[in-house]
């Protein structure tokens, strides 16, 4: 995916106002690099470009504060924590500040722990939303916004930045980033040591080395916009947080959308085509020989009846037709059945007490109700328990006892 990296202008609401930008085809390599009007600032490659915005140095300070304990939940950015959290900071930083906090943007470093200092951006909140609503309404929202520089980068290296009349010195301190400008009484002020890095661009590399007297390292800007695009920041927090859920709802239809559409994305479009056509014929392979299988255990049980029975010419449900032919070769040979009464009186009689005696006795082949006995419930559980095993059912209505062959001879 390609991502524009636009600098921010100082004046956004101005018309006329230029934005440096770079353009990158995948976040590491330079596409394309310039200054233009709002206007005219690339769209990146058709229907899959992330737009990120960079602060420069000059519109942020920094500050590292200990937040109290349980300020940072796992909430701290949604509703309620938020507001929480942002009280917190306003009244930690606000003796550090020059201006209203309620006109202050506040951002924390990534993933902050709770029990150590963090640093917080601070910004114009004012300058920041006509910034992101200038490029808005241009039709190029924002997905990050992202520092131009943060104090762990800066350590022990010092950039030299713009053009030999209004050249700048970006470097580190004790209290976050400092922004100089580059001359021979600031070099003198910031006595940098001799064996730290020095980084310019190219239009004051000379300037650097004449006045830090040494060879300074040339880094040109669109690398360091790069690097700022590719690191895990991002302002938008607090009261810039919904537009930024927005922002990255949109990214992701835009890359669904370049996934189904752009051209570079073909060849992942067939391969994902050709794992789905395998797997959906993988299933209906896998189906298909489970069925084979089901078949051929019928065809078999199938098989057992007619070969044991060869007058049953069509099978409709083996087992019952198995069993209905099995109790009437057992009736036909004379050899009592477990469906026949007195089989069915015996089993009972062998579980139930010798004083258990019916008033009367109802049956069918398979099934007797013996009437008139006052058993309890944990008596028919107890007989029903027993019977199990040898086939039989037991259930009570009332004062009649309902019992059932259900499987056996």
């Amino acid at each position: 995916m390609s991502t524009l990296i636009v600098t921010l202008p100082n004046e956004p609401a101005d018309a006329a106002a230029l934005y440096d930008y770079v353009l990158t085809p995948d976040g590491t390599l330079l596409g394309e690099q310039s200054r233009a009007p709002l206007a005219l600032l690339p769209n990146g490659t058709k229907d899959d470009a992330e737009v990120v915005a960079l602060v420069a140095a000059q519109h942020l300070s920094w500050h590292q504060v200990q937040l109290p304990k349980g300020t940072l939940n796992k909430g701290f950015f949604q509703e309620v924590g938020a507001l929480r959290v942002r009280a917190v900071l306003e009244g930690l930083l606000e003796d550090r500040l020059l201006d209203d906090t309620q006109q202050l943007h506040f951002a924390l470093e990534p993933a902050p722990l709770a029990d150590a200092p963090i640093w917080v951006a601070v910004c114009d909140l004012v300058w920041l939303r006509a910034a992101l609503q200038a490029l808005e309404l241009a039709g190029r929202p924002v997905s990050r916004i992202v520092p131009e520089f943060t104090p762990e980068a800066l350590v022990d290296t010092l950039y030299v930045l713009g053009q030999p009349e209004d050249a700048q010195m970006v470097f580190a301190e004790r209290g976050g980033i400092a922004v100089w400008p580059l001359s021979a009484a600031t070099l003198a002020l910031l006595n940098w040591p001799e064996g730290n890095t020095v980084v310019a661009e190219p239009a004051v590399v000379a300037l650097a080395e004449q006045l830090f007297k040494r060879t300074v390292t040339l880094e040109p800007g669109a690398q360091r916009q790069l690097r700022a695009a590719a690191s895990n920041w991002d302002l938008a927090q607090f009261e810039l947080v919904n537009s930024n859920r927005a922002r990255a709802w949109k990214r992701w239809s835009e890359l669904l959308g370049s996934f189904a559409k752009a051209p570079r994305w073909r060849a992942a479009r067939v391969a994902l085509l050709a794992t789905l056509v395998i797997n959906v014929a993988g299933l209906n392979a896998w189906a298909w020989k489970e069925q084979a299988a089901i078949k051929a255990q019928r065809q078999a049980i199938d098989a057992v009846l007619t070969s044991t029975f060869p007058k049953v010419q069509v099978v409709v449900d083996a087992q019952v037709q198995m069993g209905k032919e099995v109790a009437a070769l057992v009736q036909a040979s004379g050899v009592p059945s477990s469906r026949d009464l007195d089989r069915m009186l015996g089993a009972f009689g062998s579980v139930a007490p010798a004083a258990t005696l019916p008033t009367a006795i109802e049956f069918v082949a398979g099934e007797v109700r013996l009437k008139g006995l006052k058993l309890q419930a944990q008596d028919i559980t107890s007989f029903s328990f027993k019977l199990k095993p040898l086939g039989y059912a037991l259930s009570a209505e009332g004062d009649t006892v309902l019992m059932q062959q259900v499987s056996g001879l």
